[in-house]
């Protein structure tokens, strides 16, 4: 959906002209208008991080140019995040510990607790769940992909059980006002512990995806820390925020969470491979079955 420059201290994202059933970024007006939405919502997460929306244009003299010409698109300019401090790289080295969980406790207990209020209704949040695992079954069964398929059909079945037996505890979150405008996409890549926590990469491109119950994102993070082998990380954030929003879920809702999530990414590792010419076409049935496996752990925890 982007590219990404990086350039000494300064990093470009350049939306690609494309459109898809949850994004259109096919017109110029709407790539300039999804740039400025990508400035609004992750300045809620950090300071100084992202520094503006600049205007790329043909040069009188031919060639691309930041100055004099016509406008031909829009790119985000941010700081550029030092690599190394990333909370995938630190639980890769095994050096993301309570101080780290601390700093990120408070940071999404505060973004949480000024988050606006989503106005969705406990029927149409039920409803999102359904909609997303009917496309789960449908990617994930929609060739021969080189995965257990009798595992991964189990998982989707035993996931269909859990969604209508835990109606009420989802609709409740809903119906309570739990559901805010989160992230969308809070995964460890997109936080680092620099000079100053820098959480980033919020989905822009669909809001209707940002209205998330705090513990589903936070469920999808301690998913994504378990992938890469820290599967208490997830945990303890878990708990931090929620003593800090004076908020709690049953732990069946949280494994619930954490399954959805899981089979929600092997669906989209196995899209990659519809395309005509996937990219590292080698790397996305393998994700998959470790997503599945976590969506099978999860659904084991209560």
């Amino acid at each position: 959906m982007a590219l990404v420059f990086l350039a000494g201290d300064k990093v470009f994202k350049l939306k690609k002209p494309v459109r898809f059933p949850f994004l259109d970024f096919s017109t110029l007006e709407a790539r300039e208008a999804m740039c400025r939405e990508e400035l609004r919502l992750n300045r809620r997460l950090n300071d100084g991080l992202y520094i503006g929306v600049l205007s790329l244009k043909l040069s009188p003299a031919g060639g691309l140019t930041f100055g004099e010409g016509e406008v031909v698109d829009w790119l985000v300019e941010m700081r550029r995040l030092p690599a190394e401090r990333m909370l995938d790289r630190l639980i890769d080295r095994r050096e993301a510990g309570n101080e780290e969980i601390g700093l990120l406790c408070r940071k999404l207990a505060g973004f949480y607790g000024r988050a606006a209020r989503s106005a969705i209704s406990p029927a149409e949040y039920y409803d999102r769940f359904l909609r997303e695992q009917r496309e789960n079954r449908r990617i994930i069964e929609s060739r021969p992909f080189a995965i257990d398929r009798a595992r991964a059909n189990a998982v989707l079945d035993r996931l269909d059980d859990r969604l209508c037996r835990n109606r009420a505890l989802l609709e409740q979150r809903a119906a309570s006002g739990r559901v805010v405008d989160g992230h969308g996409d809070l995964r460890p890549e997109h936080i680092c512990f620099a000079a100053d926590l820098a959480i980033f990469d919020c989905l822009e491109f669909n809001a209707a995806l940002r209205q998330v119950d705090p513990f589903d994102e936070l469920a999808f993070l301690g998913m994504e820390c378990a992938l890469l082998g820290d599967g208490s990380f997830g945990r303890k954030v878990i708990a931090g925020v929620g003593a800090a929003l004076e908020d709690s879920v049953r732990p069946e809702l949280v494994s619930l969470y954490a399954a959805w999530r899981a089979a929600l990414r092997a669906r989209l590792a196995l899209a990659h491979l519809l395309d005509s010419h996937p990219r590292l076409p080698e790397k996305w049935e393998p994700l998959a079955a470790r997503y599945l496996a976590l969506a099978e752990s999860a659904l084991r925890e209560v």
